[in-house]
């Protein structure tokens, strides 16, 4: 058997000419068979199947004796290109997106006037003369409005503290934002494969979490956490350990439930610091629902697109500001100290520096790299530039701890009485309701129709610590959903009003 040896210049490199070759040449049946007898099972491997395809190749080239080097090369680099194309792409973690998520509206019975608060504090007999004024002062500025609320266990005279009525508050604003988050997502508990319940100051055993899993009679596999300890950051935090989980494990949906247990926080002492917590904290509760699955891009209000995590308590100063302890009395209570706002201030700064880099623009980061040289090496008078983080983030849920806080923070990142709105209404509607007043920000925002698709929202959560937590959401589609059991459905239309 002859082979023509100048049919390497018969064919163009043009893949219906090789293809036509295939068919003219009888080792072209032996090709077609080589591709015939690929198992199912090979082809769904996708680096095998590229292999086999090069080695079929090779080998008709041989047969075929096509020399020219452009074939090989060709060859080679369909393959490089593909084998990198596919890698780089199985390695991508899915988006992890923020399905939907719930707040807790306490009933009216647990509402607290300034009057009830004041009248209830002067009859319990822990609490002189001294401390009673001390709060009603702290009450009249605080920001608060009439109609904030706290569990039953503090309105009883003396207030109950002990663990079964914290058990109690527990349920009582978990199991209803659970019910909610399942209902609105048309989920069941078996649908859950990781659950993640924050609460700062309340640690029970069993944990909340489990108290969850058995109410609802969750699968036995189910990844469950309980946080504690961590401040009004927890969820924020919460959800940054709900995305990492969900970056290393395929098609799974979480739920991550915030609250904090208002019983067991309670100071019944006479030191003013200690009194604070009792002035500005109030009931509250939500749940997030986020998935990584494929068709949760369809149905998700939010994609998460970029979180940081920081903090600060390696500096004593830091440490220390917000600070558990027991007073002369023996009386466990939450200490404010006098440094709080430098201590946020400086961890803000950093993290703030931090993120920045990683999500302004360019121009931005030069602008205020300019400025720090400026004022270094030519006018020390010279002012800093502020980044405008407002080019890449169209609202903020900022923590709302405070009027002199939330006024720091403006001042800090250059935001204006709009930007600062959603977390002042919150304050004076709802309190400071700890690791859960961003949701109740964010509900805020939707229910005034401030939301757009493409919109990007800034969480910041900070707490004790310090810790310092951002969560940057996108909103993938028009909230335009009726949401009658939202929390700020019977009084959106009253807000802004002047705090």
């Amino acid at each position: 058997m002859s082979i023509n040896p100048t049919v390497h210049h018969t064919y163009s490199c043009n893949p219906s000419n090789i293809m036509a070759a295939i068919s003219q040449h009888k080792y072209g049946l032996l090709f077609l068979n080589l591709i015939n007898i690929l198992p199912l099972s090979t082809m769904l491997s996708w680096p095998t199947f590229f292999a086999f395809i090069i080695v079929a190749f090779e080998t008709l080239f041989i047969l075929q004796q096509w020399r020219h080097p452009i074939f090989h090369f060709l060859l080679l680099s369909y393959f490089f290109f593909a084998i990198k194309t596919y890698f780089l792409k199985s390695k991508q973690p899915r988006p992890v997106y923020l399905v939907d998520f719930s707040c807790y509206k306490p009933p009216s019975k647990c509402k607290v006037p300034f009057s009830s608060f004041i009248h209830h504090a002067s009859m319990i007999e822990a609490f002189d003369t001294e401390s009673v004024e001390f709060m009603a002062k702290t009450l009249v500025s605080s920001g608060l409005s009439q109609e904030t609320y706290l569990p039953p266990a503090l309105h009883c005279i003396p207030p109950k503290t002990h663990h079964r009525e914290s058990i109690n508050e527990a349920q009582m604003v978990l199991f209803p934002v659970m019910d909610d988050l399942l209902s609105k997502t048309k989920l069941s508990p078996h649908d859950i494969d990781i659950l993640i319940v924050n609460c700062s100051g309340f640690c029970p055993s069993p944990s909340l979490s489990s108290i969850i899993i058995n109410k609802y009679s969750m699968k036995s596999d189910i990844k469950s956490y309980n946080l504690s300890g961590m401040g009004c950051s927890a969820g924020t935090i919460g959800v940054d350990l709900a995305q990492n989980l969900l970056k290393t494990h395929e098609n799974k949906t979480a739920i991550v439930l915030s609250t904090e247990i208002l019983s067991t926080g309670w100071y019944s002492g006479h030191e003013k610091p200690k009194l604070i917590l009792n002035c500005f904290f109030r009931m509250g509760g939500a749940g997030i629902l986020l998935s990584n699955k494929k068709q949760a891009e369809n149905t998700s209000k939010y994609k998460l697109i970029h979180s940081l995590r920081t903090q600060r308590a390696y500096d004593d100063t830091a440490y220390y500001a917000a600070y558990r302890e027991e007073d002369c009395r023996g009386i466990l209570g939450v200490t404010f100290n006098k440094d709080l706002l430098q201590a946020v201030s400086e961890t803000l700064r950093s993290h703030i520096t931090l993120l920045g880099s990683q999500i302004l623009p360019f121009t931005e980061q030069l602008f205020h790299v300019i400025s720090i040289l400026r004022k270094k090496l030519i006018d020390k008078s010279a002012e800093i530039y502020t980044p405008s983080f407002k080019t890449v983030v169209q609202h903020f849920c900022l923590p709302s701890s405070g009027k002199p806080l939330i006024r720091e923070l403006a001042k800090e990142l250059n935001l204006n009485g709009r930007d600062i709105e959603p977390a002042l209404m919150t304050l004076h509607r709802f309190g400071n309701q700890s690791s859960s007043s961003w949701w109740y920000e964010l509900g805020y925002m939707e229910g005034r129709g401030r939301v757009k698709k493409g919109d990007k929202i800034w969480v910041l959560g900070l707490g004790t610590g310090i810790k310092c937590c951002s969560l940057v959401l996108e909103c993938l589609r028009p909230i335009v959903e009726d949401n009658k059991k939202s929390p700020w459905s019977c009084c959106i239309q009253q807000y802004p009003i002047q705090v």
